[in-house]
């Protein structure tokens, strides 16, 4: 227990209950003190001691109250003085002052610690003594380090810190996420993470959810969302995102308070990639097919190996249609895919089955400008009707056209089919699909010159 004198003043007073009541729970805040504590008063007499003081130095209440200063029991003799005169300074100082001190332990060991100490007034507004709180210096440096830590986190990380609450809305946002999410700092706070992101959020807030109730998960997490400010068709974002639960450390039992929620944005090195790993896996698929259309005796059987080859992984459905008329220009449907489910590799050459395309039809304005055309519905709601006008499977969304020539003319076209599924041709693919046509015509070629039907 701490003690304090009292010595006269219960006397004085008489056996007041409420003035015990009151003493007792002065004694009892004192203990529950993190810090420790100790009071002198104007003379430097030890007036009060609680139990994280004798934590720190070992000597009781009993031991402490009622010495004068430190000398002779908590510092060495040499530092007696300067030690007492610094701590007294401050009935006469404003506000607190802060020390460092080496005091010496009951066992005679030494520990440093930092003191804040302040006046204790009296009555009469006049110094009355001091009160001085204590704690070792590593346990202080700790202390500002971790507060350290989270004020840089939060104003100059680069990289965004959300803390998350057990509701999953938004507490406290740093600099770097408000911009990552698209808003200000303050206007983040407390909204649903779905009002922020559109896709990927239930992702997400799973994460979120499963660290509140497990734990953190043993590595880094990437998470693809969509800002909602960026609109629904706005551009993808990867998050690699570290996760932290937030308990109380005031508590008993760990209280979870929210996630403590770090992430990058690593979207250029991700699409960097995933363009690596398609362009291998593209750069491998027409090697392999390379191989299994030279083990084709017809050439035409070698065209459609291609078509099969190209269409994993890059589009659910294709067709060929070649050139029979220039002028005006025919062309008819050579190869086609099934027209039901995507994919497959079930291909059929066909002959003379003329088709018949409206004026602007992608694979006439393919064969017309001798390069690649993409298409696209405008919706995907009219999508059935876009592609029923074009004389496409039921489905399509996407359309890819590039032109077959061989020796110096226009074969045809290979059209590549994509559903809502999947997302809109770009660049990279054409370059892909007229790679593909360049086989095909070679293909194609060589089957209407070794057979003429074809």
């Amino acid at each position: 227990m701490s003690a304090s004198r009292r010595s006269g003043t219960a006397d004085a007073l008489g056996p007041d209950e409420p003035e015990r009541d009151g003493a007792d729970l002065l004694a009892a805040l004192l203990d529950g003190m993190d810090a420790a504590l100790c009071a002198f008063d104007a003379d430097g007499v030890v007036t009060h001691w609680n139990r994280e003081a004798e934590r720190i130095l070992g000597w009781s209440a009993a031991e402490a109250v009622g010495r004068t200063g430190f000398a002779g029991w908590a510092v060495r003799s040499a530092d007696a003085d300067e030690v007492q005169g610094r701590l007294l300074a401050a009935m006469h100082a404003p506000g607190r002052q802060v020390n460092e001190f080496a005091l010496v332990t009951k066992d005679g060991g030494r520990v440093l610690v930092r003191t804040q100490s302040a006046a204790v007034l009296g009555p009469d507004g006049k110094p009355a003594g001091v009160y001085c709180a204590f704690s070792e210096v590593h346990t202080q440096i700790d202390l500002e380090r971790s507060i350290a830590l989270s004020e840089a986190l939060f104003e100059d990380a680069a990289w965004g810190v959300v803390l998350v609450d057990a509701d999953l809305r938004p507490a406290v946002v740093n600099a770097h996420a408000a911009r990552a999410l698209g808003s200000g700092r303050t206007a983040v706070l407390g909204r649903p993470l779905g009002d922020l992101i559109s896709h990927g959020v239930e992702e997400l807030e799973s994460a979120l959810a499963h660290v509140l109730a497990e734990g953190p998960p043993p590595s880094p997490t990437e998470v693809w969302v969509t800002l909602r400010s960026a609109g629904d068709e706005g551009a993808r974002r990867c998050w690699r995102s570290g996760f932290v639960r937030l308990a109380s450390p005031l508590t008993e039992e760990p209280v979870p308070l929210g996630v403590g929620w770090l992430f990058q944005d690593v979207t250029e090195s991700k699409q960097t990639e995933q363009e690596a790993a398609q362009l291998r896996f593209r750069g491998l698929q027409l090697h392999r097919a390379a191989r299994a259309a030279a083990e084709c005796e017809d050439p035409a059987e070698a065209a459609t190996v291609h078509l099969d080859f190209a269409l994993a992984g890059f589009a659910d459905h294709a067709l060929i249609d070649l050139v029979v008329d220039e002028e005006p220009l025919r062309l008819v449907r050579a190869a086609a895919t099934p027209s039901g489910a995507p994919g497959g590799s079930l291909l059929t050459m066909r002959g003379a089955l003329p088709v018949r395309y409206a004026e602007g039809h992608p694979a006439l304005q393919c064969v017309a400008r001798a390069g690649s055309v993409r298409a696209a519905a405008a919706d995907v709601r009219a999508a059935e009707a876009w592609a029923a006008d074009r004389q496409w499977p039921e489905g399509s969304v996407f359309g890819l056209c590039a032109v077959l020539r061989s020796r110096g003319r226009t074969l045809g076209v290979v059209t590549f089919l994509r559903g809502s599924s999947r997302a809109a041709f770009e660049r990279g693919d054409a370059t892909y699909a007229e790679s593909v046509a360049v086989r095909i015509a070679a293909a194609v070629d060589l089957a209407r010159v070794t057979s003429p039907r074809g």
